[in-house]
């Protein structure tokens, strides 16, 4: 046990520092993240060591069951392909820039129209696919402004990391620690419908009033008057997308899992598309951009984590973890201690870590389900705090360095800490009400 929590420990050591120091390694003309690395490398040593038997984890990769991580990885590659494909098309920019042409020179106005604009996609798509959409966009069009990026750059960090809690699609850790605890799509809303709400209205309250002084000057609003790529294939693209959203919603009712429902309208829109290509007499490039934008990195990430959590759990460390927990259980210890587990060793392991511990308490009922609402809660809102708490504050903040923009780990802390405390008691506030 000593040797395979050490193991553990010094991964999740090593990738946060490669996060902090060293995100990015070259060699040749190939580039990728290192935290990945870090992490397949872990679960190569406990591998090899002999923490985990190999037929063990095996198992745990083949089970039958919705937490099964092949399962989830396609549920959310084929969700995170149908958001790409509108992106790659031009959609959430030519939706950001009708927005944006409402704001009348106020920054007020265009910091709240942005607010519910990167709300509402996230909803509907995913957190990580907003960031990596409109990120870009405001870095550009606050430098063609002439204003301060930042109001609207940390508004939308938040906003996408606040309501990509509202639906089980918003976030992959939402998948695993719904899926792990049996939770479907209309189970999960009707329990984070209202607690989203509330932690949406509370951080943007809070937004406002941290940057109320920079978002009283007036601006020139210059937005582009850009147009989509192909308007076939985008309204192609949202039939897609609203179908599959509407058949997730009742999956539990039709009998169909939902990684099967979301890879087959992926699926489905890859043919189609195919299909209007050939017609054109064309090749289908708009297939290839998509591709080639995916998080494949996600693929030896979740497996690795999925490695280290089964080994622990293996050797009986995860029942220690529950043992504790059992002496102070409630929605305020989980939420919290998912924050910070989230900020040592980043989200999706940390949702692969709690499902595991949550399944050795022994809680029962809505004691239960505070747990793990309350985990999701942490998994979401933790991406506040530091830019090791989530994907999607590791690829902000490269894209604020690719685009010349300060903001210093320190900076980054203050803020999450002012935004996400109260944002995180509110949230759990709410779930404490709803169970």
């Amino acid at each position: 046990m000593v040797f395979a929590i050490s193991v553990c420990t010094v991964t999740a050591l090593l990738m946060l520092l490669c996060v902090l120091f060293k995100p990015d390694i070259k060699i040749g003309k190939l580039k990728f993240a290192t935290y990945w690395v870090v992490s397949l490398a872990g679960a190569i040593i406990l591998l090899v060591g002999g923490c985990i038997p190999v037929s063990e984890l095996l198992k745990g990769l083949t089970a039958d069951s919705s937490v099964n991580p092949i399962k989830i990885l396609i549920l959310f590659f084929s969700m995170t392909s149908l958001s790409v494909f509108l992106d790659v098309l031009g959609f959430f920019r030519y939706l950001a820039n009708v927005v944006l042409s409402k704001a009348n020179g106020s920054q007020k106005v265009l910091f709240t129209l942005l607010y519910i604009t990167v709300s509402v996609l996230t909803v509907f798509t995913s957190n990580d696919i907003v960031i990596l959409t409109f990120t870009p966009f405001i870095c550009f069009f606050s430098k063609k402004a002439k204003i301060n990026p930042l109001p609207y750059l940390i508004a939308e960090f938040v906003a996408a990391n606040t309501w990509s809690m509202a639906l089980i699609i918003g976030n992959p850790t939402n998948i695993y620690l719904a899926s792990f605890a049996d939770i479907d799509f209309i189970e999960y809303f009707k329990y984070m419908a209202i607690p989203t709400v509330v932690a949406g209205l509370t951080s943007y309250f809070v937004l406002y009033f941290l940057f109320r002084k920079q978002l009283s000057q007036e601006v020139n609003v210059v937005s582009e008057k850009g147009k989509v790529r192909d308007k076939k294939l985008v309204i192609l693209g949202l039939i897609h997308l609203g179908l599959c959203t509407v058949f997730l919603t009742v999956s539990s009712y039709i009998g169909l899992p939902m990684w099967l429902i979301s890879c087959g309208f992926a699926v489905s829109l890859f043919l189609c598309v195919v299909l209007v290509y050939i017609k054109r007499h064309k090749k289908p490039k708009v297939l290839y951009s998509t591709f080639v934008r995916l998080p494949f990195e996600l693929v030896p990430f979740v497996l690795s984590m999925f490695t280290l959590v089964l080994t622990l759990e293996y050797v009986g460390a995860t029942k220690i973890i529950a043992e504790f927990l059992n002496s102070i259980n409630s929605v305020f210890t989980y939420g919290f201690l998912s924050v910070l587990t989230a900020n040592v060793i980043n989200n999706i392991p940390m949702s692969v870590l709690f499902s595991s511990v949550l399944n050795s308490t022994g809680l029962i009922g809505n004691a239960y389900l505070k747990a793990v609402f309350a985990s999701v809660a942490g998994s979401n809102i933790g991406a506040y705090l530091t830019p090791v708490g989530a994907l999607a504050g590791i690829m902000w903040s490269s894209i604020l360095k690719l685009y010349g923009i300060k903001l210093s780990f320190k900076d980054f802390v203050k803020n999450g800490l002012i935004i996400g405390i109260p944002t995180l008691l509110m949230t759990l506030i709410g779930i404490e009400i709803i169970l």
